[in-house]
């Protein structure tokens, strides 16, 4: 069963100085670039949660389109679908009528020997002495990390600051929220989960990163002056993943979205 759920944002109505863990309604980000191509050339470093998250799709929507599975590799250069394949029709499939199949002769009845076949000679079988297996090599513990399942997540913030900016779902350039700060200050994880893309691929964004959380879930941080978290990492809730800058803006900030 595809997973069809959209990219949620969390809308933040509280002030810059609220605790850590904050409980916050979200709203649905749904909403696509005005003018979609039809295609996307992929850049070095993108990934396709890179290429999804700028255009407001699913994950699972351009996997299916592209006919990608776990771990979802792309290559600079490819060219990925964005727009979902149109069905054709398509004729069955033509079944040659098959020749009948001739029918087998039961195999003729063994011929009887004239003289008796001689009894097998057995011989006496030597007591087996028993041997004690050796015990099992221990396999070595490790610890796995796996995506928790769809549910309700608890947020922490990931900077402290002022709130320069709200999500406003009618405004296409107001899909999360910015963030004051100062230049170097520490960006923290959100929530726990698994860096999905590390990189200054996207235009607009400067310095990004992207985590996912679970199957529903995503966030993203970005105008970074460094980069810390790299991709492919798991991270815990509190994390320092980069440092606040304005890569890609004009001021120092934080634009998050989830």
């Amino acid at each position: 069963m595809q997973y069809a759920l959209p990219f949620l944002l969390l809308i933040l109505f509280v002030s810059a100085c609220a605790p850590h863990t904050v409980r916050a309604p979200v709203g649905e980000r749904g909403h696509r670039p005005l003018h979609t191509p039809a295609s996307h050339r992929v850049s070095q470093g993108e990934t396709l949660y890179s290429v999804a998250f700028l255009y407001g799709f699913e994950v699972s929507q351009l996997a299916e389109w592209n006919r990608l599975k776990p771990p979802y590799t792309i290559y600079k250069g490819q060219e990925l679908r964005l727009r979902p394949v149109p069905k054709t029709h398509r004729p069955p499939p033509h079944i040659a009528a098959s020749a009948p199949k001739p029918r087998s002769q039961p195999p003729p009845p063994p011929q009887a020997s004239a003289s008796r076949p001689k009894p097998p000679v057995i011989a006496p079988s030597r007591p087996k002495t028993k041997h004690r297996a050796a015990p099992a090599a221990a396999a070595p513990t490790t610890t796995a990390h796996v995506m928790p399942p769809s549910g309700r997540l608890s947020w922490a913030w990931p900077a402290t600051g002022p709130l320069l900016s709200r999500f406003n779902a009618r405004h296409e350039g107001r899909k999360g929220i910015d963030i004051g700060g100062r230049n170097g200050q520490p960006i923290r994880a959100a929530a726990a989960g698994k860096v999905v893309y590390s990189g200054s691929g996207l235009s607009g964004y400067g310095r990004l990163i992207i985590i996912k959380h679970n199957k529903e879930f995503l966030s993203a941080y970005a105008h970074n002056r460094k980069l810390i978290a790299s991709e492919g990492q798991w991270v815990g809730k509190g994390q320092e993943i980069a440092l606040m800058g304005n890569s890609g803006t004009d001021r120092v900030r934080l634009h998050f979205e989830i």
